[in-house]
This record gives structure tokens, sequence and C-alpha cells, in this order.
């Protein structure tokens, strides 16, 4: 099992501030990630698309060799994690319950507020994970949809993602949060500009560090101190996904493979 390789998908490029952060942590297990890019993004998609594609990408990276899976996609955790835990035969974490466990010990005064996309808020997965956990802490939600596309474009320091990231925020900063969840793994490649507007006062918690440190408990450590080997693969644009890539990971993306996923997937 220490042979095979950690799992990591994402509706695009998102899941790769996942990947960075579990890379930190684990240097010496190989990994694979998937990014849909082809089918990016999956916030306004339905439940049951939503559920499909899910099933689609692990099916994937199980014939990758996986043997755990990590759901980057916030939406995917959000609707189809269930589902995935009762079809994937390896364990399969998704990044709602670290990411709210986080926040739940970053609030000082017990109002935490929570962006992501149209489905993931829709779900209201964030709230009820908190809920479950702190019945007494108060949970304001705001989806923001644009930010997605904002991230794919590497628009971090654009005049319009200031704009946008006020339009979505303005509303949410009224209510005294004091803690923030970047409910999305494309957010933090904006988490400057949010933490900008957000102000220093307010603790911004990104669900890709909680999650890895989740990995902790559960992967035994490795029988080996060499360097683990990455694979990624896309389903589309894979110039844009490396372009992008190369920007948060620090480093340029050797081995791109594309993929198109359906009820059978091959190697193009």
């Amino acid at each position: 099992m220490n042979k095979q390789p950690i799992g990591i998908f994402d509706s695009g490029v998102g899941g790769l501030t996942v990947f960075k952060e579990i890379r930190k942590l684990f240097p010496f297990e190989d990994i694979v990630y998937f990014g849909d890019t082809a089918r990016v993004p999956y916030g306004p998609k339905s439940p049951r698309t939503v559920v499909d594609y899910s099933i689609q990408n692990a099916r994937f990276l199980m014939q990758c060799g996986a043997k755990i899976i990590v759901v980057a996609c916030n939406t995917s955790s959000a609707v189809a994690l269930p589902e995935l835990q009762k079809k994937i035969p390896v364990p399969v974490i998704g990044v709602i319950e670290p990411g709210s466990i986080s926040a739940i010990s970053a609030t000082i005064n017990n109002r935490i507020g929570v962006i992501g996309t149209e489905g993931t808020i829709r779900s209201k997965a964030y709230a009820d994970a908190i809920y479950k956990i702190a019945p007494d802490i108060q949970v304001f939600s705001q989806a923001c949809p644009l930010f997605v596309s904002l991230a794919e474009e590497g628009w971090e320091d654009h005049d319009v993602t200031k704009l946008v990231i006020a339009e979505y925020l303005e509303n949410l900063l009224t209510k005294n949060i004091d803690t923030l969840v970047l409910g999305c793994t494309h957010y933090p490649i904006l988490k400057k500009p949010i933490g900008d507007f957000a102000g220093s006062n307010i603790k911004l918690v990104d669900s890709a560090e909680a999650v890895t440190h989740q990995l902790l408990k559960i992967l035994p450590d490795p029988e080996t101190e060499v360097n683990g080997q990455d694979r990624f693969y896309v389903s589309d644009n894979e110039q844009k996904f490396m372009k992008i890539a190369s920007r948060i990971l620090e480093k340029e993306i050797k081995n791109l493979i594309n993929v198109k996923l359906g009820e059978s997937w091959y190697i193009s």
C-alpha cells in the first residue's frame, strides 16, 4: 500500500492548492492529480451531475492505483462524498469536515463566514458540519461563483477581481464574523485580495491545509525516503492548466497527460 499513490481530483486547477500542501508534508509519497478542466466549474451543475462526474473521477484515480482519494473539490465534497465512500473501495476524504474543524478552532466570537460555489453553499454542507460539532456557532454563507473563473484566468491582481470581491463580501462582513472559510479550493489562489478586503481582524481558513493534517492521521509512515513522483492528468486545456499550475506550484509541470472521462475513459 505504501508504494501506491495518493489520488487527488478537482474540477480544475483549484485542487492544486491541496496538492501543494500534501506534497509539503508527504515528500516521499507518489501523487496522482486529475483536474476535470473540460467540465469546470462544478458549482452551477445539478447534484446528480456532480455525483456522476465525481464517481468517474474517482474511478479513474483507482485505475491509476490510488490507495486513498482526496476530493479537493468543495462542491464534490459537499454533494458526492457519501456516494463516493459507498462505491469506492479505498478511503475517500473530502475538504468540508477538516475545514469546518479548523474554522471552529479559529473563531473567538463564534461567528463564521463561509464562501463557496453555488453548489457548496446550496448544500449547506459547511453550516451543517459546523453546527454538528458546535451548535452555538452562527454561520453566514455567501456564494461567490465568479471567483472560480477569476482564479482560472490568473486575475489575482486585476481590478475586476477587487470589484467582484467587494460585491460578494461587503454584506457578509456586516455580520461581525471573525473567521472566513475559503470554501472552494480555487479561492486560496485569491487569498491575498480576499484578505486585503476582509482586513487583518478576520482569519482566513484554507481547507487545503486542514485536509492535509487529516491525512497525517490516516497514512502510515513511508517505507522509503525516496522522493515521491507526481503525475498530472486533465480532461482539456493543457496549456492553460500548465500556465496556472506553474504559478500555484512555483514550478513547471513536466508530465501532464490529457484524459477523456465518461462511462469509460481513455488517454489521448
